[in-house]
């Protein structure tokens, strides 16, 4: 079967094994080529324009900071690049409480890409980065590795050690170093402001048009399908399996759901994430997509899947009739959704 091509030029695996630059390709060999740092010890290859954050999920309000990049980063001829970190902090400093991840390292670095970003620099968030003061952090990573000419930052940016560093910090270094400095205000979607816990809170309620509002698309896992136990297809709806990277996912129940990534696409269906407490009880979530009038062999693919509206949370059935009754209501209540 003809797939679309969606293959990196180095896995985020390699990137961690080194300390240096790494070129990825995204999508396809149509798709732009994105730089990727991991760590500051290299410096860019030329002035840029930069913006910094966590990215998580790469909503509007990330892209309106991207589109300014954008824009300065042409009319002023600059690099434009982007400083994330990984893991999350809040994963850093409390791993019991953090929350849900919206994308993998490897979905922001796609997302970032094609968003026009040109240079990311990755930072290891850990105990050393944790202790960086906030004029080590500019000298360090903006001055000297990232050369930073205009630096755009959302108007809540904090840095450095206890988050002392703030804009006006930032105003004073960039007199001294020579860099402008510009704040982004946030966006707010029908009196929300958008955020990645906003984000988090729309998919945890099943709100998926919110999450999609503030999104400015669909919200999409993507991953590569893989062998499981077959109950799908024993049930009579074979499934292609997908093992979600983090345990916390940001949504768990049934969904209908788009999915890309295969020939004579999109193709829509039914997909369950979760621990499948009917038949599994499991400790790791699975995502697991019944795609409709679809029957081939997929395992390798990589596939998108977009989530576009809930069914029903997630439960555990006392026997396996109940399941598949249950499963029979699921594929006709999906079917209603993608007819009405």
């Amino acid at each position: 079967m003809r797939r679309r091509q969606r293959q990196l030029v180095a896995e985020p695996k390699a990137l961690k094994r080194r300390y240096n630059s790494t070129l990825f390709r995204f999508s396809g060999n149509t798709s732009p080529l994105m730089l990727v740092y991991r760590g500051f010890s290299r410096s860019a290859p030329q002035a840029t324009a930069l913006t910094i954050g966590n990215f998580d999920g790469v909503h509007l309000g990330h892209r309106a900071l991207l589109e300014r990049l954008r824009s300065v980063a042409v009319s002023q001829q600059m690099l434009p690049a982007a400083l994330t970190f990984e893991p999350h902090p809040r994963e850093f400093f409390a791993p019991e409480s953090a929350p849900a991840r919206l994308s993998t390292l490897r979905e922001k670095l796609e997302m970032l890409a094609e968003e026009g970003v040109a240079l990311t620099c990755v930072c290891h968030f850990n105990t050393g980065f944790a202790h960086l003061e906030a004029e080590e952090f500019i000298e360090k990573l903006l001055v000297r590795s990232l050369r930073v000419k205009h630096l755009i930052v959302g108007d809540d940016f904090r840095f450095g050690t206890k988050r002392h560093g703030n804009f006006a910090l930032l105003q004073d270094a960039g007199h001294r170093h020579g860099f402008a400095v510009e704040a982004v205000p946030s966006i707010m979607v029908d009196g929300v402001r958008v955020s990645s816990s906003a984000v988090r809170a729309a998919l945890a309620d099943g709100r998926m048009e919110d999450a999609a509002r503030f999104l400015g698309r669909p919200y999409v896992i993507d991953g590569r399908v893989v062998r499981g136990r077959q109950l799908g297809r024993q049930l009579g709806v074979p499934t292609a399996n997908i093992r979600i990277k983090h345990a916390n996912p940001p949504l768990i129940g049934v969904y209908a759901v788009e999915v890309r990534g295969l020939a004579d696409g999109p193709h829509r269906g039914v997909a369950n994430i979760g621990f499948r407490p009917s038949v599994n009880q499991g400790i790791n979530p699975l995502l697991e997509i019944h795609l409709f009038d679809f029957d081939e062999d997929i395992y390798g693919a990589h596939l998108s899947v977009r989530f576009l509206h809930k069914l029903r949370d997630e439960r555990r059935f006392p026997d396996i009739d109940a399941l598949k009754s249950q499963i029979s209501q699921d594929l006709e209540s999906a079917r209603q959704y993608f007819t009405h």
